[in-house]
């Protein structure tokens, strides 16, 4: 049976990452995370929030979506390779394969070296070839040649490649893991949101679907993207690749205030918008069991802020 999402008495800025057997929750003061370690230990680290008075241009409607995908960006990135140092199975990996070991320059180069070529492949796959497709498929059929159906059939390509890459990674036994994690992340929001004390106890039969997830705003900038992609007039397709790039940050920014909005509202709009990530949050979520919750828990406790009132959404 399908739980319901829960009566929320407080809706909270407070939000989190799954990693590598842990979580990281990020609060308006302080930011910790929570690991497992493969003796079974929990491994606690928090730090100061960054850009807690952050300046004008980084709090202007959407212009601040912008700064905050990328430092979202960031952050999630130095805590999920953060997080593969404390499980420990790193250091499994490398009693196992210590003649393999490079230096750690080599490993430099070859990270920045992994993050260029991503960067490559999501444009080749979400970019360029939506818009090869399409040209093909026109040249077949001259009558599809129009702003609107090639937004339709490029964004709605894109989500179909999202979706299904979403679905497949989610089938690699550690990725499962990670997104029980994220479940556990999204059960102990909501608790705190309801007023709960955060035990396993309360926390364990929550809704593991929340509107205000990541999840969500990438299926968001996915529909945003559609819409823009209409908007752009026909051009040689070099330049409409370009263009189309330009625009990432307007589709950043104006996603980022959908969801912020969803988080703000209930009606029947913020429904309509939420639903998409409500629903694709039932691949990027599992139910976790109760050593994850744990984790949560500790990250969750380290975060809440003394005034009630500086969390607030």
């Amino acid at each position: 049976m399908e739980k319901r999402q829960p009566d929320i008495i407080k809706k909270t800025s407070i939000g989190g990452q799954a990693l590598i057997e842990g979580i990281m929750m990020r609060g308006p003061e302080t930011t910790a995370m929570a690991v497992r370690h493969v003796s079974g230990k929990i491994i606690l680290e928090e730090w100061e929030t960054a850009g807690k008075n952050k300046p004008w241009y980084m709090r202007v409607p959407f212009v601040r979506g912008i700064f905050n995908f990328i430092d979202s960006l960031r952050i999630g990135y130095k805590c999920l390779m953060r997080s593969a140092e404390l499980s420990g199975l790193e250091e499994e990996e490398d009693k196992k394969d210590e003649k393999k070991s490079v230096s750690p320059k080599l490993m430099s180069f070859l990270m920045a070296l992994s993050a260029v070529l991503g960067v490559a492949v999501a444009v080749v796959l979400f970019v360029w070839l939506p818009a090869f497709l399409f040209r093909s498929l026109c040249k077949a059929v001259p009558s599809f040649n129009h702003a609107l159906l090639r937004g339709v059939f490029e964004g709605v390509f894109r989500i179909v490649l999202f979706v299904g890459y979403i679905a497949l990674v989610a089938q690699m036994k550690d990725i499962k893991r990670v997104f029980m994690y994220h479940g556990a992340e999204h059960k102990t929001i909501f608790c705190y949101e309801q007023g709960k004390s955060l035990t396993v106890e309360n926390i364990r039969p929550e809704c593991r679907f929340h509107p205000r997830c990541g999840t969500s705003f990438m299926i968001l900038m996915l529909l945003v993207g559609m819409i823009v992609s209409m908007l752009i007039p026909d051009m040689n397709s070099v330049l409409r690749t370009v263009v189309k790039i330009l625009t990432i940050p307007v589709v950043v920014g104006v996603g980022y205030e959908l969801i912020k909005l969803a988080g703000r509202r209930d009606n029947l709009f913020t429904r309509i918008i939420s639903a998409p990530g409500l629903w694709m949050q039932r691949l990027t979520t599992k139910e976790p069991d109760d050593s994850m919750i744990e984790c949560a828990i500790a990250a969750m406790e380290r975060v809440i802020p003394a005034d009630p009132e500086a969390d607030k959404w």
